[in-house]
């Protein structure tokens, strides 16, 4: 029995976060680099990003010796959901930068332990870490740009 239907609702589960807490205003205000993406683009994205991701788990999931492989695929998509929430619900721009440097080191090494099983599944990582670079270059620029707008407590 395939277990892609989990891991897909896994991911619709985290990508709900960004239902919840939503640019707004506040984002839309914010100084952002020339190279950040239309809005548009992001959930377009994350719909493939999450497709991969799922996809790279089921492969995962029907080799033997996956537990830590899988335990550390939970713990990104964990971390996945944390941002949106942090980011555009508590305006935490270096939280968030933070956040994605975690997630960064767990998708790399969730990729690394895929390799060891699966290398197609591993290469359906690729494209996630390649997007988290970009995301926390785009979210440490915002930050910079932005630190008078920053909550106090950064």
């Amino acid at each position: 029995m395939s277990l892609f239907p989990v891991f897909l609702l896994t991911c619709v589960a985290a990508g709900a976060a960004g239902v919840f807490f939503r640019p707004g205003a506040w984002y839309r205000n914010l100084n952002k680099p020339d190279w950040t993406p239309p809005n548009w683009m992001f959930p377009v994205i994350w719909a493939l990003l999450y497709v991969l991701i799922a996809l790279a788990a089921t492969r995962i999931s029907e080799v033997p010796g996956n537990d830590l492989a899988l335990a550390l695929w939970g713990l990104q998509i964990t971390i996945n959901t944390l941002w949106s929430g942090v980011f555009f619900g508590l305006h935490r721009m270096l939280a968030g930068a933070v956040i994605i440097a975690a997630l960064w080191v767990t998708v790399l090494a969730t990729t690394v332990l895929f390799w060891g099983h699966d290398v197609i599944a591993a290469l359906m990582m690729v494209p996630y870490l390649i997007w988290g670079t970009y995301a926390l270059a785009l979210n440490t620029s915002v930050w910079l740009r932005n630190r008078e707008r920053a909550v106090p407590a950064e």
